[in-house]
């Protein structure tokens, strides 16, 4: 049986209001927990002021001061605590052996569907809803009918693993209901039938969308034709370096970068993917709007990145990860309007937290209707990505085919995922 504490993790609250709170995780070490715990974090809509992390190979200290992001109105901590718990490797002797500890099974998706008159900000209300449940959307299907009416179908699951009872269940429709008001015309919860694959990727994309999209010259260049504003444009800005003059088992990386939400994720993923592991790091509160962090770090095998072409890799794939987490287009679509936003999936299958939730509250904001949505899987030579395609309503006050206008719909979008 496992060992771990219920003081593995610690949450200290801020001693004034505004403080930011101390969440700190001491458990057994393994490759991507911090990739894991960051991960956790922006899904609870926090923002990540500073770092610490150690570890000597076993075991891990990691200390991190986060304040909620300025559209989050709840925050859980009890539950966060919870979460990161089940993050953290239990003191199993398969773990004092080195072997690999039993895999717990999936959560169980849940197909939410409901009926509802149309409005502004119809989707992203519903998706806040869900959001303060705790139930994470996997998969999404939007359709907006010519009489006004919506039917949505969300492929949830639940962080709390309670769904399966009717508590929760009724919980989740009431909560629906409040928000959607007298406009709701029906509201089920169940296990989704056979008909309904969740993991079905989206629909095929243009080779031109596709281009644009994905494309691997974001360094060097500008997202296709919509041009980035000033300030997205010093997002390019990022200097990744490593040495290994300065200690005689570990790799030093030294990053410089813009700041941005989820920044300390988008490194963790990438070397998480690497199987790059963290002997200790440093993450320092922002100064100048830049953000500087210091990451001893080694290969799986114990030693040091000494190969140039890996080191080129990993620096290269890092900057582009940094400054460029997430793509955003508009494109047209047969004759409508289509905003696509793609993020890459980890090579574990995680996808980014809160990228529905954000284009939605970017689309209210502007006043945008949502004419139909979707989100699945692509894959490309050698990545998968999550991609988010939203029908855009052309019935709104701006005039979609507008360039200018399509500048400011990205513009807005990105600001809203990168927190700015």
């Amino acid at each position: 049986m496992g060992m771990l504490c219920d003081d593995a993790v610690l949450i200290q609250k801020g001693k004034n209001p505004g403080e930011p709170h101390v969440i700190t995780i001491n458990c057994p070490d393994k490759t991507g927990i911090s990739c894991d715990i960051c991960r956790t974090i922006l899904d609870y809509g926090l923002y990540i002021t500073k770092g610490d992390v150690s570890t000597d190979g076993r075991w891990c200290y990691i200390v991190l001061w986060v304040v909620p992001q300025s559209s989050i109105p709840i925050v859980r901590w009890p539950n966060l605590k919870n979460r990161l718990l089940s993050l953290c490797p239990s003191c199993t002797v398969s773990f004092y052996f080195n072997q690999p500890s039993p895999r717990s099974l999936p959560s169980p998706v849940y197909l939410l569907s409901f009926c509802c008159l149309d409005r502004n900000g119809l989707l992203h209300d519903v998706t806040q809803v869900l959001c303060e449940l705790e139930l994470s959307i996997e998969r999404v299907k939007v359709t907006t009918t010519p009489d006004g009416r919506v039917l949505d179908l969300f492929f949830i699951t639940d962080n709390l693993e309670l769904l399966h009872t009717k508590k929760r269940q009724d919980e989740t429709c009431e909560q629906l209901h409040a928000v959607l008001g007298d406009s709701c015309i029906s509201c089920e919860l169940k296990l989704p039938v056979p008909q309904y694959d969740f993991h079905q990727g989206s629909s095929s994309l243009s080779p031109v969308v596709s281009e644009e999209l994905f494309r691997c010259d974001l360094l060097d260049k500008e997202i296709g034709p919509q041009a980035l504003s000033p300030d997205m444009t010093k997002l390019k800005k990022a200097n990744v370096t490593m040495d290994n003059s300065l200690s005689p088992s570990h790799t030093l990386l030294q990053i410089q970068c813009i700041d941005h939400k989820g920044l300390l994720y988008d490194i963790m993923r990438t070397l998480k993917d690497y199987n790059i592991q963290i002997a200790y790091g440093r993450f320092c509160p922002v100064t100048k709007d830049k953000r500087e962090l210091d990451l001893f770090i080694q290969q799986k095998d114990d030693k040091k990145i000494v190969d140039p072409e890996k080191q080129t890799a990993i620096c290269s794939r890092l900057k582009v990860e940094m400054l460029h987490p997430l793509r955003v287009i508009v494109a047209n679509r047969g004759p409508d309007t289509e905003l696509l936003v793609a993020n890459p999936v980890e090579l574990s299958g995680s996808g980014r937290p809160r990228v529905f939730y954000d284009v939605t509250l970017a689309l209210k904001t502007l006043g945008i209707f949502i004419f139909s949505a979707e989100i699945g899987r692509h894959s490309t030579v050698d990545r998968e990505w999550e991609v988010y395609r939203f029908l855009l309503d052309e019935n709104c006050k701006f005039e979609l085919s507008n360039m200018v206008v399509r500048n400011q719909i990205v513009d807005t979008v990105r600001r809203t995922l990168m927190g700015w």
